[in-house]
């Protein structure tokens, strides 16, 4: 595999949008004769999504398993954040780094796996945490509460004479399964992300309705088209059904919900039509 880019200008802020984050400069990965990196140029800037397609063989995973130092090159360099990763200067030369220098460097380097990887016996919650903890060092306080920032949150509401608020009657994280809030933003994530989050909050039985097992509720969510306002007909609470249709604004993922009393049923996918089809100023008002 072999591609070419234009070198971005290097800058000592590697953090900033557009700034250059990674940076192969000629670089050459043999595997016995098999040439599979033939003198690489390739630039990520800050910021940005790189999808590296090509046929099995063609070179993409060892493009990753170099970055994470699984593999090194046999010819060029690789930087990362302005930093060479497998190489470093001294006495005004480049020689092949030290694991020390490597340690280091690797650090703010993460990869994941296409599978669901997480040691049984440990929590999902330690799971997150372990490498912070024991790689970063970490303050294991610190490190939970990074890692409970991720949880599924109700940012904002209103409440008011024509729009009152909607009553929670149980944390919306810990009945995503059951609430339209929390499975329209389960749908909006891969089979990974939604079992990552039902690891961590079991499915409870909050009414009759309630959908607890795993498989017919990921069935449920994948046969309903993602643009579809997805309903709770008294699956959260009884004597209430609710609306929520899906926003997405760059890599955020949200949504617009509504509730109203089991006697306004009949109006619900009416007002669910309608909340729809307000989501689009809404959706442009937070990419702007």
């Amino acid at each position: 595999m072999s591609a070419d880019s234009t070198p971005s200008k290097e800058t000592a802020n590697p953090a900033v949008d557009g700034a250059e984050l990674i940076r192969f400069d000629h670089v050459t990965k043999r595997f016995g004769t098999n040439t599979v990196l033939d003198s690489l140029d390739f630039t990520v800037s800050s910021g940005k999504h790189v999808t590296l397609i090509g046929p099995s063989g063609s070179g993409k995973t060892t493009i990753l398993r170099l970055l994470m130092t699984l593999l090194k090159p046999d010819e060029g360099t690789i930087k990362v954040g302005g930093a060479y990763l497998t190489h470093e200067e001294k006495g005004g030369k480049l020689v092949p780094a030290g694991e020390k220098h490597i340690r280091e460097v690797r650090k703010n380097i993460g990869m994941v796996f296409q599978q669901f990887n997480l040691f049984p016996n440990m929590k999902v919650l330690r799971n997150i945490t372990e490498a912070p903890v024991h790689v970063l060092g970490m303050e294991k306080d610190a490190a939970e509460e990074r890692a409970r920032e991720l949880e599924v949150k109700i940012l904002h509401y209103a409440d008011g004479p024509l729009a009152p608020k909607v009553n929670e009657w149980a944390e919306f994280h810990r009945t995503a399964h059951a609430s339209a809030v929390g499975k329209c933003l389960l749908a909006q994530l891969d089979h990974d992300g939604r079992k990552d989050h039902l690891s961590r909050h079991k499915t409870a039985r909050l009414t009759s309705r309630t959908i607890t097992n795993e498989k017919v509720l990921f069935h449920k969510l994948d046969s309903q088209p993602p643009t579809v306002p997805v309903l709770d007909l008294q699956e959260y609470a009884v004597g209430t059904v609710c609306a929520a249709v899906p926003i997405t604004a760059g890599a955020t993922v949200g949504c617009l919900a509504l509730s109203m009393p089991l006697e306004h049923a009949h109006r619900l996918r009416q007002a669910a039509d309608t909340l729809n089809r307000q989501a689009a100023p809404v959706l442009l008002s937070l990419a702007i």
